[in-house]
């Protein structure tokens, strides 16, 4: 069945642009026409992706993240973010509460497709890989599960690819530029970009608890998980 995608924006002229391009490349759509709507379309059923403009009436694109992030049911569901050029800090914020990527408007509908394959790519990969384990620390992508001594840690998406990618490369140092290419899809970092990645090593220490020091940080190169 072809992959569904719950587009919430409040611009009908936008929304049915959006929902005309996915349709004409294969996705199935729901639509919602703010913050409250998407929630009621969410509780209804998990979509495979969310196109989520930040600036809605009522209960806005951020707090719809927050939303999604800290309900079990909806945590692997990815996000696309539609920002204003302009609106930075409400993108970094997004991208802090687990956005998967971001586009900013005006945009490009072949731009909006290319983002929502390559997510949807990401969050389903052909071959997940082989289980990693590293001390108290076990991966399995199959099952998109991480255990802590033998307990389930819930992570964000992001959180878990961030993980993967560096228990796969255990003791050696990942840059943030790599980790952006490898997690976000980003070909090159800015700023506010190699941020957001600290943002979610700190938030992924802290679900691993005490396992969390594995994750070392290498001073102005990146980050290694320690394994002995």
């Amino acid at each position: 069945m072809a992959p569904e995608v719950l587009v919430v924006e409040d611009e009908p002229d936008i929304r049915a642009l959006i929902v005309h391009h996915l349709t004409q490349d294969g996705f199935r759509c729901r639509t919602a026409a703010d913050g409250t709507e998407a929630l009621t379309r969410l509780r209804a059923a998990a979509p495979d992706l969310i196109v989520l403009d930040l600036m809605l009436p009522g209960i806005d694109g951020l707090e719809v993240t927050r939303r999604v992030r800290a309900e079990p049911a909806w945590a692997a569901v990815p996000i696309i973010m539609l920002t204003a050029k302009a609106d930075e800090v409400d993108r970094v914020v997004g991208l802090e509460l687990g956005a998967d990527d971001y586009v900013a408007k005006p945009f490009s509908p072949k731009e909006l497709l290319a983002r929502v394959r390559a997510v949807l790519r990401r969050a389903r990969p052909a071959d997940p890989g082989r289980a990693l384990a590293g001390g108290d620390v076990a991966l399995d992508p199959g099952r998109h599960r991480v255990t802590v001594a033998g307990v389930t840690v819930e992570l964000t998406p992001k959180e878990f690819d961030l993980l993967h990618a560096l228990m796969g490369s255990a003791g050696r140092v990942l840059s943030r530029e790599f980790l952006l290419n490898r997690v976000w899809g980003y070909a090159r970092a800015d700023e506010i970009e190699s941020r957001t990645v600290d943002v979610h090593v700190r938030r992924l220490r802290a679900k691993l608890g005490a396992a969390g020091r594995r994750i070392a940080t290498v001073k102005s190169v990146g980050y290694r998980f320690e394994s002995e």
